[in-house]
């Protein structure tokens, strides 16, 4: 099997090390790996399939040779994307610097691997909670077209990496012992509380969070038009993010059409016994790589409306699973 020289760039952050995890637990054809992140973190040694790894700072000169570049997030890309292309290497990028540039392909390989094909060096991967979301209902869109989409997403701390969880654990242990709390990461104590709060605020009332959600499942649908509105909370759940999902379709689709739809569906789980307290939960889908859908019932509010509850690690399906499940289509499809 051909190998391929692989770089990780942000290899010390949460997405970093997920990046790693996978392309061992795939087997990933790697023959050549670079692990690179910021000036501060190089020179730390890290372990990976039996080789101690130094971590280099990353510059414009890191990427020759180099033929899949992974991007771990943050605003690297903007300075060393265009490099790493320049040098021959297609990049995946986990941040939201590309994502909505019309040349530039925003991927789920379970719904759009199609757009693969017109990249131009660079590929996105989408926001965490738009990929899971995404993996349920492209099947439901595809059998009868959803014509609006209404989201609420409850989302983990370690969204907001590693300080997030450390703030989590922190406030509880000073909550549980009577000490007082600090809020560093997040804009309000999130220990036994909830923040309606993601991103910036940025039009109409509405955090860049939710925005995401409606830009990106637009682009990746190719439904520009798409009525899709979003409410996004930060919940205190160290990992995987869980959503409900109303939505309604141009032709009437009953929940056990649905059921029968998403448990034929690529990457996807479903978990709907609400009578026996069957149903999707972060616990269960914390270190995994499948969307979990369950809770599927009418919306009787509307006559052509399903609800749905789905969750999904954020960390892996959300971020690193599909960066290398891009890379993979790559490969297969001869497209670096």
């Amino acid at each position: 099997m051909k190998k391929y020289t692989v770089a990780i760039v942000g290899a010390t952050g949460a997405v970093g090390q997920e990046l790693l995890k996978i392309l061992a637990e795939r087997n990933f054809p790697v023959g050549e790996l670079r692990l690179l992140a910021t000036e501060r973190s190089a020179g730390k040694m890290i372990s990976w399939q039996g080789t101690d790894y130094t971590v280099q700072a990353t510059t414009k000169d890191s990427f020759h040779g180099v033929q899949i570049a992974l991007f771990a997030g943050g605003a690297a890309s903007l300075e060393y994307a265009p490099a790493a292309v320049e040098a021959g290497a297609v990049v995946i990028d986990n941040s939201s610097n590309y994502r909505y540039k019309e040349d530039v392909p925003l991927v789920v390989p379970e719904v759009n691997p199609e757009d693969l094909r017109w990249h131009k060096g660079i590929i996105a991967n989408p926001n965490c909670s738009t990929i899971q979301m995404v993996v349920a209902l492209k099947p439901l869109h595809d059998a009868a077209k959803i014509t609006r989409i209404q989201a609420s997403t409850y989302q983990a701390v370690s969204g907001a990496g590693l300080p997030g969880l450390e703030e989590l654990r922190c406030q509880t242990e000073d909550l549980n012992a009577g000490r007082p709390v600090e809020s560093k990461v997040f804009q309000h104590q999130i220990a036994y509380n909830v923040i309606p709060q993601i991103d910036v605020l940025i039009e109409d009332g509405y955090y860049k969070e939710e925005m995401k959600m409606v830009w990106e499942t637009r682009k990746m649908f190719h439904e520009p038009e798409l009525p899709i509105s979003c409410t996004a909370v930060r919940v205190p759940v160290f990992r995987s993010h869980s959503e409900s999902i109303s939505i309604e379709t141009e032709r009437p689709l009953s929940p056990e059409e649905a059921r029968e739809i998403l448990a034929k569906a690529p990457g996807v789980q479903v978990i709907d016994a609400p009578a026996e307290s069957q149903y999707p939960m972060p616990l269960l889908a914390s270190d995994t790589d499948t969307v979990y859908v369950g809770r599927i019932r009418k919306d009787i509010s509307t006559e052509k409306g399903l609800c749905l509850w789905v969750v999904a690690d954020q960390i892996r399906k959300g971020a690193a699973t599909n960066a290398i499940q891009i890379a993979e289509c790559l490969i297969r499809e001869e497209l670096l």
